[in-house]
């Protein structure tokens, strides 16, 4: 900026430099607004590019938060669908801290693991030693790991466990912020699966192998038997007829006892391994009653049992199987007869009855032993269920499977004295005598 002249005090200019004077400074005025206005334009073009700026970037700014919002509520809706997905899950999902921490158990997770941990429980650390030793061993084995588990009522309980490995989001920045840092450990995913029923029908599939190589090794043994039984059976039958002293008859009586004992067991293998079809005839129900009689004699002599026989069911005919009919009587009356080591009555009764008005065949079996122990009835038609040392426990269940293949039923009862009672009834339509045709058993 140019300074003023200096006027000295005491001197007297002349008139053409006071002139000359006046002319600089005009020059000099213009000079200084032109450079103002200059200035004052530029700063105004400058503010208005500013302001140019400022809207652009307010603009920008305005379409990355619209976009970061709709990006959040893009992930919110997505974790929400996620969490649909993974509450719906056929399968448990357990997530672990490198620390152990849980950080989220599904629905399915928290109804596998309600009969093992504890509810809401927050650590790895506080469960059960078993869960725990499962879950290292899927952490440190590949496949699935399995479990076998106690549940409230006692029940067995498999529990799979599979294990996937996961790095964090904010472990994983923290690492390619440097590179230098050693690697966080990931986050432990369990995946549970109760395999339970799979395992049950492993173990019944294995335990219908060995019945199915049972029965036809018992099959083959039984048949291996029954062919001399047979013809054991049919001599002693000889000796009974023939002449001989009272003490060799008793001998004889004896021997037929044991081989009919022989022979029930026998048969009562085959038919619960394999009970062939019915071969239905015609059948005299009051003649398979006096076989009966007859037949079981001697193993009641044996027995010390007295057996007797009320028929009333002379002259009626029932379509029927008869000698499976006669491998039930005779599986009842051996029962009662071992139900008495010290000797007893057993009656074998046949009769007719009415069932909700229709007509019915009934045959009881009586005996005065010491009747069916309590909490024992619900059972006694199971397979394998005896309460006599070294019995199979097949004859019950095969005198039910025979006359429910007839259409009857069959029930047992404790007498109102002593004793026992088990009851065949088998459905009639109509009755008829000696010489009437037969009809066959409704069902």
């Amino acid at each position: 900026m140019t300074s003023l002249p200096i006027v000295i005090a005491n001197s007297v200019p002349n008139v053409a430099s006071v002139e000359s004077m006046h002319g600089e400074n005009e020059q000099f005025l213009a000079q200084a607004f032109r450079t103002f206005a200059e200035a004052a334009d530029s700063l105004e073009r400058s503010y208005g590019r500013l302001q140019s700026e400022v809207g652009r970037l307010h603009g920008e700014l305005a379409q990355s938060k619209e976009g970061l919002v709709r990006s959040l509520e893009e992930n919110r809706e997505m974790r929400r669908h996620l969490d649909c997905i993974l509450d719906g899950l056929p399968c448990g999902v357990l997530v672990a801290k490198s620390d152990g921490t849980v950080s989220l158990v599904n629905p399915e997770g928290r109804r596998l693991l309600h009969f093992i941990a504890a509810a809401g429980f927050t650590s790895i650390a506080v469960v059960p030693a078993e869960l725990r030793d499962l879950l290292n061993r899927a952490r440190c084995k590949s496949g699935e790991q399995e479990q076998c588990f106690r549940d409230e009522a006692g029940g067995e309980r498999w529990l799979a466990v599979r294990y996937a490995a996961v790095q964090d989001a904010e472990s994983q920045a923290l690492a390619e912020a440097n590179a230098t840092a050693p690697a966080a450990d990931p986050v432990s995913i369990f995946i549970l699966r109760d395999v339970s029923d799979a395992k049950r029908l492993v173990q019944e599939r294995e335990k219908g192998r060995r019945e199915q190589a049972l029965a036809e090794m018992s099959a083959i043994l039984a048949h291996e038997i029954r062919n001399p039984l047979g013809s054991l059976e049919l001599f002693a039958g000889l000796l009974a007829r023939a002449e001989l002293s009272a003490e060799c008859g008793q001998w004889v009586q004896h021997v037929q006892a044991g081989l009919r004992t022989l022979a029930a067991t026998v048969n009562n293998v085959l038919h619960f391994h394999s009970l062939p079809a019915l071969e239905r005839v015609p059948t005299d129900i009051g003649s398979l009653l006096d076989w009966a009689d007859g037949f079981l004699v001697p193993m009641a002599r044996q027995a010390r049992v007295e057996l007797c026989l009320r028929n009333r069911l002379q002259g009626v005919w029932l379509t029927a199987d008869r000698h499976r009919l006669e491998q039930v009587l005779l599986n009842l009356v051996l029962n009662a007869l071992r139900a008495m080591p010290g000797g007893g009555w057993v009656e074998v009764a046949g009769y007719l009855t009415h069932n909700h008005g229709a007509a019915a065949v009934t045959i009881c079996v009586s005996d005065t032993g010491p009747g069916i122990e309590r909490g024992c009835a619900p059972k006694i038609f199971e397979a394998g269920f005896s309460t006599r040392a070294g019995s199979p426990g097949l004859g019950l269940t095969v005198c039910r499977k025979i006359v429910e293949q007839h259409g009857g039923t069959l029930e047992a009862a404790n007498r109102a004295g002593a004793g026992a009672s088990f009851t065949m009834t088998f459905p009639l339509s109509e009755q008829f005598r000696e010489g009437e045709l037969p009809i066959e058993v409704a069902g």
